[in-house]
């Protein structure tokens, strides 16, 4: 459906940048490669800022039936397997982020939920939630966002159940387990309400986001158009054998979310870089980057820190690997 829509509106926003770039003196006919990096820019701008608004509507109103305080009153009612698996999907549907990690973390284990399930939930959400999963349906399509998806909820899972299974907990800070934070009242809301949170929430992330969208689109704008083809497909292209390496190690050092990635991943596609190359780039930064384990490092110990970044950086790059081999 998304694919569709985005498809239906694609040709109504070309006509307007064209309209916009002769307004400013631009010959549509030149093609040369400032005009291409401008109107891409302007082009991906414009499409991803309207249809991440109609995505984020969408599953918001959806995700207005998952508020925190019922995340983790369902998650401790799962045991076994299917708890990670039922975290991994409410991670989805939770757009927590980095800055998220710590109350989070806290509020689960003060609830008595498994440290390996903590885990795959603040794995999976940060990896895919409403709006990555959205925009990456409007970018490329629902294959690879289902891919995409399947593939960050397996990462969760697996870091998961290996956290669990070497009875990590002496590694968590003692102060969190001796926190009680109380159980706050969930108030069920009517339909014109989840509407108006809805649109409210529209308003809300797109302001919060939308200079991510540009500086992401600006930077898959220069790649687009100045980054020569041989010197990405030397170094990240799918004939290096470790360009999903190069991949990652280049997302660890930087800090956005999914939103800001994905526009430089398409641009690198576009390039000839790998999908895996680019999407193992895209879930390094926002599950592995270095802001999100500063603040990890109030609640556990550089112990954990290093087995949780080598079990998910491991996942990620497999995950690269699998990609760039059936795409």
């Amino acid at each position: 459906m998304f694919e569709r829509f985005g498809h239906l509106v694609a040709p109504y926003i070309v006509r307007f940048v064209n309209w916009v770039l002769e307004l400013f003196g631009f010959n549509v006919q030149t093609g040369d490669t400032f005009y291409d990096a401008v109107h891409f820019f302007i082009y991906d701008t414009v499409k991803i800022i309207f249809l991440l608004s109609f995505m984020i509507f969408i599953i918001t109103y959806i995700r207005s039936y998952f508020p925190p305080e019922k995340v983790k009153a369902l998650l401790a009612k799962f045991h076994g397997i299917w708890a990670y698996v039922i975290a991994s999907m409410l991670g989805v549907v939770s757009p927590f982020c980095s800055c998220s990690t710590v109350p989070i973390f806290i509020g689960f284990v003060e609830a008595g939920i498994p440290l390996g399930v903590t885990f795959t939930f603040l794995v999976t959400s940060p990896i895919v939630n409403e709006i990555a999963l959205g925009y990456l349906f409007v970018s490329f399509g629902p294959k690879i966002a289902i891919l995409y998806t399947l593939a960050g909820m397996a990462i969760g899972i697996v870091t998961g159940l290996v956290i669990e299974k070497f009875n990590l907990y002496h590694l968590v800070e003692e102060y969190v387990f001796k926190i009680k934070i109380g159980e706050t009242a969930v108030e069920e809301m009517t339909k014109k309400q989840r509407l108006i949170y809805a649109k409210d929430s529209v308003v809300d992330i797109v302001k919060d986001i939308w200079i991510y969208v540009v500086i992401g689109i600006g930077i898959g704008a220069l790649i687009h158009g100045w980054a020569p083809e041989e010197l990405l497909a030397k170094y990240a292209g799918p004939n290096n054998p470790l360009a999903v390496f190069v991949g990652v190690l280049f997302g660890i050092p930087l800090y956005s979310n999914a939103v800001g990635t994905i526009p430089i991943a398409e641009a690198l596609i576009n390039k000839g870089v790998g999908v895996g190359t680019a999407l193992a780039f895209m879930m390094s930064v926002v599950a592995l980057s270095l802001p999100s384990i500063i603040l990890l490092k109030k609640v556990i110990k550089p112990k954990l820190i290093g087995i949780f970044v080598g079990i998910t950086g491991i996942g990620i790059v497999l995950v690269g690997f699998l990609f760039n081999w059936i795409l």
